[in-house]
């Protein structure tokens, strides 16, 4: 482990020499990590077992970004299967083993397939089933599980609060009749408190990192974590380097820092106003070096913050498909010899502060998803409400199909959402949003310049978060 990690733990003067042994130990164990999407362990649940298993104990191949057909099978066929597991183990369909009366065994749902649907000939009433929303043909939607497929009628449907996409999973409750599933209500697979996944299959390391098991079973981790009031992560999205007041508002940020500088700095894409044309990634340079430059300002800062950059949907890269690369180190070299303590991640990515996960994902999803909704919500929850009940449901950052949001199909699995993160950055041009849901605290920063330079920051040890803004500074 390099020493410059050390720094990560920021104590305050006054700690106890036994507390900072324990800091120096503790840094042995990564205290503090960036998780790219292609470092992410492979674990592929296994229905026969009842459990997760590592890449290497399964028949799949490595992971590659030239997808082959089974890839894309297994993509949907994965999302489905963690899906009804969780669904499976939730109060509302897990048989009791003891059954004091009769009357309430009945009180309990009982999850059909598709195939046993289409096995009947007669009318089939009061039945739910897990499956996936799709369009097959123009105007008719089906309801898709690994057994088969069936046609909806949608007419009749009341839809609970969320957002309903094609290829988004859906418990559907209703009945079937000539090969048709009409359809009474719609609701989303029930969400899992990390603490309950993590009860059932013991403490592996689903999230990444160096550490061999969880980082929620260290108890030296979660010492730390309390004790450390002074650690601070600054989320900023739509950081537009090329902007002369975007800048300027930066300057005035790390001025405002500096006394007591944060953690770490996230600076979410797009790092550009106008990302395109022939010079972009000349500009982008030096728009870098220039940040670069406004940083070096401020020693304090400079020495103790850490610096992540997650990229846009609109940054240089090879296109649009999830998740995306690093930038270029050809454009980040010079920022990263004059800032070292500075990491270029992928999009998404995950970050482990002692025994807390964070996901950060910088995508205009929010409005991406209203846009292929298959009913647009009427209730009174707002929006983002709607959203992050909807991507925590699904258990996957874009549970769109892949038309619009195109992902790599081996690599799938680094933009699940499984188990439950403790904090969810989802970065989106949609106005800020705080939320908790299923004990996630679900962060939008919001677009920098478009949102009168407002930001997050993030208190890890008391896991609270701070709306601020740049107003009329």
């Amino acid at each position: 482990m390099k020493a410059k990690f050390c720094k990560k733990c920021t104590l305050k003067p006054k700690t106890s020499v036994s507390v900072k042994a324990m800091m120096v130990v503790l840094c042995l164990e990564n205290v503090f990590n960036i998780i790219g999407a292609f470092d992410i362990p492979r674990y592929i649940y296994n229905s026969e077992r009842k459990k997760f298993l590592p890449l290497s104990m399964t028949s799949f191949p490595v992971p590659n970004l030239f997808g082959t057909a089974r890839d894309k099978a297994e993509l949907f066929r994965e999302r489905y299967s963690i899906l009804q597991q969780r669904t499976h183990r939730h109060e509302l369909f897990s048989p009791s083993p003891v059954v004091a009366h009769p009357d309430d065994s009945g009180s309990k749902f009982q999850l059909k397939t598709i195939e046993t649907l289409l096995g009947n000939t007669t009318k089939v009433g009061e039945v739910i089933v897990l499956g996936m929303i799709t369009q097959l043909k123009e105007g008719k939607f089906f309801l898709e599980d690994p057994t088969g497929v069936v046609q909806l009628d949608l007419s009749k449907a009341q839809f609970h609060s969320g957002l309903y996409t094609e290829s988004s999973f859906v418990l559907a409750e209703g009945w079937y009749e000539d090969e048709v599933f009409h359809v009474n209500a719609f609701g989303f697979p029930p969400t899992e408190p990390s603490a309950t996944t993590r009860a059932f299959y013991g403490n592996i390391n689903l999230f990444g990192g160096p550490s061999s098991a969880s980082v929620k079973a260290s108890a030296k981790l979660k010492q730390l974590e309390d004790e450390n009031e002074d650690a601070m992560f600054v989320f900023l999205s739509d950081v537009w380097l090329d902007q002369a007041e975007v800048l300027e508002k930066l300057h005035t940020m790390f001025s405002g820092y500096s006394p007591a500088p944060p953690t770490c700095f996230f600076f979410c894409g797009n790092f550009s106003s106008a990302p395109y044309g022939k010079n972009q990634i000349q500009s982008l340079k030096g728009s870098l070096k220039a940040l670069a430059d406004i940083i070096c300002e401020y020693p304090s800062i400079h020495k103790s913050s850490r610096f992540v950059f997650v990229p846009g949907p609109e940054d240089p890269g090879p296109g649009s498909i999830l998740p995306r690369p690093p930038l270029a180190e050809n454009i980040t070299e010079e920022f990263r010899q004059l800032v070292p303590f500075s990491v270029f991640t992928t999009n998404p990515c995950r970050v482990q502060y002692c025994t807390q996960e964070i996901i950060i994902f910088r995508e205009d999803l929010v409005n991406k998803m209203c846009r292929n909704c298959v009913r647009f919500p009427s209730s009174n929850m707002d929006i983002p409400n709607h959203f992050v009940k909807t991507i925590l449901s699904q258990g996957h950052l874009t549970p769109l199909p892949l038309y619009v949001s195109p992902v790599y199909w081996a690599y799938d699995y680094a933009l699940r959402v499984y188990p439950v993160p403790d904090v969810l950055v989802v970065a989106d041009k949609y106005d800020p949003f705080t939320i908790t849901n299923t004990d996630c605290l679900c962060i939008n920063p919001g677009s920098f310049p478009r949102s009168g330079f407002s930001f997050k920051v993030f208190y890890p040890s008391n896991k609270t978060v701070e709306d601020s803004k740049l107003q009329g500074v």
